[in-house]
């Protein structure tokens, strides 16, 4: 633990009052993330005390230009991560969410909804080869790709397959896990180590808390969020295509729209119930007509 706490000394920093320190601790951090060797022996833990100090840097950042920008940064570590290290960099991100949400004051919860938003949209992007990732062979072919809408390219190399399984399982894992998936994971799960718990067991309203990757308890203000954005962020980064040839962007929406389903049929709470329907009937999905009017009447 000592160690760790030695090869990252700017955790501190980035929960510093003074501007300059945390842009510097930022710019340390982008670095510190983008080592492959140090970035993929982050430990569950050590993910934890990062997102925290990156959670009171927003915390104490004034004003909305800076607000913004702070947002955009902090969602865009998953791009300067080794492509192993950002699922396990996102699931720590959904558990300090999780854990702090209900401690946001009102004066402060437009900056983390904006934080949700940015962090929910470059995950959706991350999914999306880049023509840098296509490789050599690629690059000479792509300039029969020049004339395609950005988003609305088809072809069997514009999403990655095992991003897209890593991103639909943390959704599942998260914002749209049900009440009893989160408590029977909070049974099954061990009791954290006391030295854990001294190191980052303390929120913002001065409670114990553990220090968590598995899913316990998602407060309910969090999910309608994520239920509100999750079309438009979907939009933006390409998966509904004007082409009808891109079966793997489909497939995508097809699968996060079972996981709202789900949530629809099997939630206990109303307000998440009401929310998932009124996501499900967005004009831009697919079948939003038809998921709308089987709610109705099984209601």
């Amino acid at each position: 633990m000592a160690s760790q706490e030695r090869t990252m000394p700017f955790i501190k920093n980035l929960a510093a009052s003074d501007r300059k320190t945390r842009t510097s601790a930022l710019n340390s951090l982008r670095t510190f993330l983008s080592a492959r060797q140090t970035a993929s022996a982050l430990t569950p833990l050590d993910t934890l005390k990062l997102w925290k100090g990156l959670f009171y840097a927003l915390w104490m950042c004034d004003r909305a230009v800076p607000q913004q920008g702070l947002c955009a940064d902090l969602a865009g570590l998953v791009h300067v991560l080794p492509p192993a290290a950002v699922v396990p960099w996102l699931r720590g991100f959904w558990a300090t969410m999780a854990r702090e949400w209900s401690s946001i004051d009102v004066l402060r919860l437009d900056k983390f909804l904006l934080l949700v938003r940015r962090v929910l949209g470059e995950s959706l992007l991350w999914m999306k080869v880049r023509e840098e990732e296509e490789g050599g062979d690629e690059k000479k072919k792509g300039k029969k790709k020049a004339g395609r809408k950005e988003g609305g390219g088809g072809g069997g190399s514009r999403w990655n397959a095992e991003r897209v399984e890593g991103i639909i399982g943390l959704l599942a894992e998260w914002p749209f896990v049900l009440e009893d998936d989160s408590r029977l994971a909070q049974e099954d799960e061990p009791e954290e180590e006391e030295e854990e718990d001294e190191e980052m067991g303390t929120g913002t309203d001065g409670k114990k808390k553990k220090d968590s990757l598995s899913p316990r308890y998602v407060p309910v203000g969090l999910k309608l969020h994520v239920l509100d954005i999750w079309v438009d962020e979907a939009e933006r980064v390409g998966l509904f295509p004007d082409d009808d040839d891109n079966d793997e962007a489909r497939d995508i929406v097809r699968r996060i729209t079972e996981l709202v389903e789900t949530l629809q049929r099997c939630t206990m709470s109303t307000a998440v119930r009401i929310r998932s329907r009124q996501s499900l009937v967005d004009d831009r999905l697919p079948s939003s007509g038809q998921s709308g009017q089987e709610d109705e009447d099984s209601d």
